[in-house]
């Protein structure tokens, strides 16, 4: 269902494995389970490295996307619901 609707507004789906993304420090590349503390925290057992969990796979699914995803700098300075919306009225 997704990929019809991308289909028919001209976007595109890019399926990624989303396997021990939450457990991979984006900085240094480490996996280890206990890189994630808790359900909110993540921090890198080998770099220090410290992000919020959702915030650190985020960044390694889009890496995984091979940089079709991959966000220009500056790109997007709004959370989307701030940003309004490109739906129209039904």
């Amino acid at each position: 269902m997704l990929a019809y609707k991308l289909a028919d507004r001209g976007g595109r789906l890019v399926e990624v494995p989303a396997a021990y993304t939450s457990q991979t420090c984006a900085c240094c590349g480490h996996v280890d389970a206990a890189n994630r503390p808790s359900q909110a925290v993540f921090v890198c057992m080998r770099c220090g490295h410290r992000a919020n969990a959702d915030t650190n796979a985020a960044t390694n699914i889009l890496r995984r996307a091979d940089g079709a995803l991959k966000p220009v700098e500056g790109h997007r300075t709004k959370r989307p619901d701030e940003a309004g919306t490109s739906r129209r009225a039904a």
